[in-house]
């Protein structure tokens, strides 16, 4: 359910081309380091979204979702679980398309409620491992 095939092909095939990426930073020992370059690499915009707000692999960061002065599609999270349900929250108010849970980041309200809230959503899985899936 949280990893429906459908829903993971539709967030990354029909959902929209730009990606914030919550807890991207420019240390590049991070797996949202390397799963952002892949996003790039099929063709995604990544927004990188951390306190820092730094800019990494070309891209401008922001500070938070709110920040970012343009629509957003798919938020693609890799805070921590006690972290994530309130991204999910914040990914609703801007008014994302889809939410993207990264592998063990696992909140089943916060599912909920976003998926109450019309987006789509996957949990505990990672687009990385996903989009090769689909070529």
């Amino acid at each position: 359910m949280h990893g429906n095939p459908e829903t993971i092909r539709r967030i990354l095939t029909q959902s929209g081309d730009t990606w914030a990426v919550v807890g991207l930073s420019s240390n590049q020992r991070r797996a949202a380091y390397g799963v952002a370059a892949l996003l790039q690499q099929y063709g995604k915009r990544i927004v990188p979204v951390h306190p820092k707000a730094e800019t990494v692999h070309g891209e401008q960061g922001y500070a938070s979702l709110a920040d970012i002065p343009f629509p957003v599609d798919v938020v693609d999270v890799f805070v921590n679980s006690e972290q994530a349900g309130a991204v999910a929250d914040q990914a609703v108010a801007i008014g994302a398309k889809a939410v993207w849970f990264q592998l063990d980041v696992v909140d089943e309200a916060a599912f909920d409620r976003t998926r109450e809230a019309g987006l789509d959503m996957v949990m505990d899985r990672c687009p990385a491992i996903e989009l090769p899936r689909l070529a």
